[in-house]
C-alpha cells in the first residue's frame, strides 16, 4: 500500500506547484505624454474625487447611490457568483472524498428465484449492510485543471473590476445629473428674471403707447418677446424636473422620495486635476483591468481545451466493510486501489472544435483589451481638450456677458428718455438673455468635463 500512497502524494505536489499565470501583453506601447496640455502639479489619485467639487449635497447623493443603486447591487451579486465559481474550479486540485452507508433488504415474493438474487424460496428475507470511504484524484499532467482554476480566478478579478466600473459609471452619472439639475434650476431662475425684465419693458412701452410716443408695432413686438419668455420658462422647468427624475433613478428611489437642498449652481467648483502619464492609465482604469483579466482567463481556457484532448490518469482508493448484521458492519474491512487511463479516441472533432473556439475567444479578448486601452487614451485626451477649450471660451464669454448687460442697461435708459428706438432695446434684451444662458451652459460643460476626466482616469481607482 505504501507505494500507491507515495505516488498519490507526489501527484498532489505536482498539481499544487504550477507556475502562476503571467499577465498578458497587449502589444500596445503607450505614448510618453498626453497631447493636450494639462497641470502636472495636482494630486494624481483621489479615491473620493466627488468631494473636490465642494458640494455637501453631492457627497450625500453619492453615498445614497452606493446604497440604493440596483445596478451596483447586481454587480456585487455577480462578484459573489464568480467567487463561488473559483471554489468549484479549484475543487479538482485536491482529491474528492466520499462516504457511503447502505442498508439493503432482499426478499423473494414467489417462485424459486434466480442466480442474481441472494434470496431464494427458503429465505424469508436477506439483509446486508456496508460502509465505505472512497477518494479519487485526476493527475493534472497537462495543466488543464490548474488552468481551469486560473480561468475562474481571472474571471473573479474581471467581475470585481466590472463592479468597480459600474460604480465609477454610477457615481459620475450622479455627479453629472446633479450638476445638470442645478444648472437647469439656474436657467429657470434666469428665465424668470428675464421674463420679469421683459414685462417691465412692456409696461414702459404700454405707457409710451398710451401717451402716443410708441407705435402699435413696438407694443406688439414687446408683447411677442414677453410671450416667448413665458414659453421658455415652462420648458426649462420641465427639463429640470426630468433631470431630477433621472437623478432619483440613479439613486434607486422614486422621485417623490428625493429632496434636494437649495444649493446654488455657482457653489459648485471644479478642481485642478493632473492626468499623469499615459502608461499609468493601464493600472488606473477598472475597465482596462477587466479587459486584461478577461484576456488572461481566455488564455487559460485555451490550455483547458488543449488538455481535454490528451489522456487522463485517475487514481482512486476505497476503504469499506460489510456484514449481514448491522452490528457486524465494521468487522470485515477491505481496501481497493485503482489506477485508470482514459484517452479520447473518436469524438467527431468536438474536442478540436472546442480548442479552436477557445483560441478564437482568446483572440477576441486580445482585441477587446487593445480597444479598451486605446479608448482609455482617447477618453483622457478628449476630457483634457474639452477642459482647455471650455476655459478659453469662458474667459471670453465673461466679457461678452458683461458687455451685454451694459448694452441692455444703456438701451433701456435711452429708450425711456426717448433717445433710442424699441428695436435696439429688443436686440439687447435677446443678446443679454442668450449670454446669460450660455454662461450657465459653459459652466455646466466645464463641470462635466472635470467629471469626465476623473472618470477617464479611473476615478482614483487602483488595483489592490
Amino acid at each position: 500500500m505504501k507505494p500507491q500512497l507515495s505516488l498519490l502524494t507526489l501527484c498532489l505536489l505536482l498539481g499544487a506547484c504550477g507556475t502562476p499565470a503571467q499577465r498578458p501583453d497587449s502589444g500596445i506601447a503607450p505614448p510618453s505624454s498626453w497631447q493636450s496640455p494639462h497641470t502636472q502639479s495636482a494630486t494624481r489619485s483621489n479615491l473620493q474625487w466627488w468631494t473636490q467639487f465642494g458640494s455637501p449635497q453631492l457627497d450625500q447623493l453619492i453615498e445614497q447611490a452606493r446604497v440604493g443603486s440596483y445596478d451596483l447591487a447586481a454587480a456585487i451579486a455577480r462578484v459573489r457568483q464568480a467567487q463561488a465559481e473559483t471554489v468549484v474550479a479549484g475543487g479538482s486540485q485536491l482529491p474528492e472524498v466520499k462516504g457511503a452507508l447502505n442498508a439493503n433488504r432482499q426478499k423473494l415474493l414467489r417462485g424459486n428465484g434466480y442466480s442474481q438474487l441472494d434470496a431464494d424460496s427458503d429465505n424469508k428475507a436477506v439483509d446486508y449492510f456496508n460502509a465505505s470511504l472512497s477518494a479519487s484524484y485526476e493527475i493534472d499532467f497537462w495543466g488543464g485543471q490548474r488552468a481551469s482554476r486560473d480561468s475562474a480566478q481571472f474571471g473573479l478579478q474581471a467581475s470585481e473590476f466590472d463592479q468597480a466600473t459600474v460604480e465609477l459609471t454610477l457615481l459620475s452619472g450622479v455627479a453629472n445629473t446633479y450638476a445638470q439639475t442645478l444648472s437647469l434650476r439656474e436657467q429657470s431662475r434666469i428665465a424668470e428674471l428675464n421674463l420679469a425684465n421683459a414685462q417691465n419693458v412692456l409696461k414702459l412701452v404700454q405707457t409710451r403707447f398710451d401717451s402716443g410716443s410708441a407705435t402699435a408695432l413696438e407694443l406688439a413686438q414687446q408683447k411677442s418677446l414677453v410671450a416667448a419668455q413665458q414659453r421658455q420658462l415652462p420648458l426649462v422647468q420641465q427639463q429640470a424636473q426630468d433631470a431630477l427624475i433621472g437623478l432619483a433613478a440613479l439613486l434607486g428611489r422614486p422621485v417623490q422620495e428625493l429632496a434636494l437642498d437649495q444649493e446654488r449652481f455657482e457653489q459648485l467648483s471644479w478642481p485642478t486635476i493632473a492626468a499623469g502619464v499615459p502608461s499609468e492609465l493601464l493600472t488606473r482604469r477598472p475597465d482596462i483591468a477587466r479587459a486584461e483579466a478577461q484576456l488572461a482567463a481566455a488564455q487559460a481556457d485555451v490550455t483547458v481545451a488543449r488538455a481535454a484532448m490528451l489522456p487522463k490518469v485517475t487514481l482512486s482508493a476505497e476503504l469499506g466493510s460489510g456484514a449481514d448484521q448491522a452490528a457486524d458492519i465494521l468487522r470485515s474491512p477491505f481496501y481497493n486501489l485503482t489506477a485508470g487511463l482514459l484517452a479520447p479516441v473518436f469524438n467527431n472533432g468536438r474536442l478540436s472544435a472546442e480548442r479552436d473556439k477557445a483560441t478564437a475567444r482568446q483572440e477576441e479578448r486580445l482585441e477587446t483589451y487593445r480597444g479598451a486601452i486605446i479608448n482609455g487614451f482617447a477618453d483622457v485626451e478628449k476630457a483634457l481638450n474639452s477642459i482647455r477649450g471650455l476655459d478659453a471660451q469662458r474667459q471670453w464669454q465673461s466679457e461678452e456677458l458683461n458687455q451685454a448687460q451694459t448694452a441692455f442697461n444703456i438701451a433701456q435708459s435711452r429708450y425711456q428718455a426717448g433717445a433710442e428706438d424699441l428695436l435696439t432695446v429688443l436686440e439687447t434684451q435677446r443678446t443679454l438673455y442668450a449670454a446669460q444662458d450660455l454662461n450657465v451652459q459653459l459652466r455646466l460643460s466645464r463641470l462635466q468635463a472635470s467629471i469626465a476626466l476623473y472618470k477617464a482616469l479611473g476615478g482614483g481607482w487602483q488595483v489592490l
